[in-house]
């Protein structure tokens, strides 16, 4: 699989085919070739690919395909890797949300929420009576988002090599100008 790397901007639509299609954007920077590994020397092959765009590099890697066959370390990747491709993963993380409880979490449905009911967002029962302790995995409250999240089969439904913008549909997760990783 090859990739990019690329900069959330935001969401809007596309008139494709007489209706209105909800795409995100998303800038591609100037990505160079950082490091090629080999089975040699690191026992894979792989590209490491950096974006500068701020003061630390961003540096991703992607699996070798034939994309990337020709690549030197240095190199800058251009956008026309994306003719032919339809398809895409993308790779990024959520929007962090902070402490939440249990039906925020996990769409738990709680309580009645008549006057006298004492029992309105609480969790409820946590377990058994034995074991005496909470099972690992348990739906309980806690930090909600900041976590790395994989949407498969994204349609890429335009290209503007001249501005280096991508529409993909759909949301993606993530802020405004968090990096993505878009693989195909």
């Amino acid at each position: 699989m090859a990739g990019l790397i690329a900069r959330k901007l935001e969401m809007t639509r596309i008139v494709k085919d007489k209706k209105m299609v909800p795409v995100t954007l998303v800038k591609i920077p100037t990505t160079t070739v950082a490091q090629i590994k080999t089975v040699e020397t690191d026992g894979y092959e792989a590209v490491v690919l950096s974006v500068s765009d701020d003061k630390t590099p961003y540096l991703r890697e992607v699996s070798l395909s034939d994309k990337f066959a020709d690549a030197k370390v240095g190199d800058d990747v251009s956008l026309d890797i994306l003719d032919g491709v339809e398809m895409a993963e993308v790779v990024g993380t959520s929007k962090g949300k902070g402490f939440a409880g249990a039906m925020k979490r996990w769409n738990f449905s709680g309580g009645p929420g008549r006057v006298g009911s004492k029992f309105h967002r609480a969790l409820g029962s946590i377990g058994t009576r034995k074991p005496r302790r909470t099972k690992p995995g348990k739906k309980m409250h806690g930090h909600l988002g900041n976590e790395r999240v994989t949407l498969k089969k994204i349609e890429i439904e335009l290209v503007n090599k001249d501005l280096r913008v991508v529409a993909l549909k759909g949301p993606l997760p993530g802020a405004r100008n968090s990096y993505l990783l878009l693989e195909f």
